[in-house]
């Protein structure tokens, strides 16, 4: 058992499947990293997080045609910001200052609905094919093939992660998000415009979701029905790692898409879900604010 164990470890195969599963995971984080941004600021869930990455992808394929792919980025993360303070405005503005946990809840779900309906009227129902931005010829690292598209979605990813981290840290509006997070009341109380950091916050989500649907679409099908798993896979990742923690949710990006193709190939596709949510289910009752997260104190 040890030897085969040990010829996996060595096998080109092995690594290649943990090199597919790191691009895989790295999508994940950063849908899961939207999820983190507006719950920070308004303790809220965008439960349409895999409709703005759907939209994403789909406004790209649209404007795709008309430039390059690299000029095409600022107009989907252009879209994605509008999008972010479309739901934030309709669904959870309200919700908010009532104190409605339901009503954010419902309102996001059937505006992640709405927007799926709009996408399969105006585009189709059908998978299409997104155009590559670079070669799709593999790229060959010690008998493990990569594809190029792949590098790209997990340097993409991390970089716009590393980006909202250095804007939070840096500048004057930032460190209205931190505070905003910190201690939203303290952080009214200070002169911060509470209101509209959650605006941004919801804004920002919606901006990496989109920008993660281009980066994903160029190796998968573009179509209205692609968000819907990604969504909720990646809030499965942000329980995992901890809805508090930028980093955690990271981690637990990459554990689900590394044991998911694992599992993929080593058992059956069939059964490529159940790691990921036994390690949920595990999460739950052992350590329900996530690997990452902290516990939070609740005042009554």
């Amino acid at each position: 058992m040890f030897e085969y164990l040990l010829s996996q470890l060595v096998s080109p195969v092995f690594w290649q499947l943990i090199a597919s599963g790191v691009a895989v995971g790295m999508i994940y984080g950063v849908i899961a990293f939207g999820y983190q941004l507006t719950f920070a600021t308004s303790k809220t869930l965008n439960f349409g997080q895999g409709e703005a990455l759907m939209l994403g992808a789909l406004v790209g394929l649209t404007v795709a045609p008309y430039t390059s792919y690299w000029l095409m980025l600022p107009v989907v993360a252009a879209f994605g910001l509008l999008q972010g303070s479309v739901v934030e405005r309709l669904g959870v503005r309200q919700a908010i200052k009532i104190k409605s946990e339901a009503g954010w809840i419902m309102a996001t779900i059937a505006l992640g609905i709405i927007f799926k309906n709009l996408a399969e009227n105006i585009w189709g129902r059908d998978d299409l094919k997104f155009p590559p931005p670079i070669s799709e010829k593999p790229l060959s690292f010690h008998g493990v093939n990569v594809l190029p598209m792949e590098l790209v979605i997990v340097a993409g990813a991390i970089i716009m992660m590393l980006l909202i981290e250095l804007f939070n840290r840096r500048s004057i509006y930032g460190k209205a998000v931190v505070a905003t997070s910190n201690d939203r009341d303290a952080a009214g109380l200070m002169g911060i415009n509470t209101g509209l950091v959650i605006t941004f916050s919801y804004a920002l989500s919606s901006l990496t979701a989109a920008i993660a649907g281009v980066l994903v679409a160029p190796v998968t099908l573009t179509g209205a029905t692609m968000g819907s798993a990604l969504g909720l896979k990646a809030f499965a990742v942000a329980i995992i790692g901890g809805l508090s923690s930028g980093f955690g949710v990271v981690v637990g990006g990459l554990i689900l898409g590394i044991t998911e193709t694992l599992t993929g190939y080593y058992f059956s596709t069939g059964y490529k879900d159940v790691p990921g949510l036994l390690l949920l289910l595990a999460v739950l009752s052992i350590k329900p604010s996530g690997l990452f997260g902290k516990s939070a104190i609740k005042k009554v």
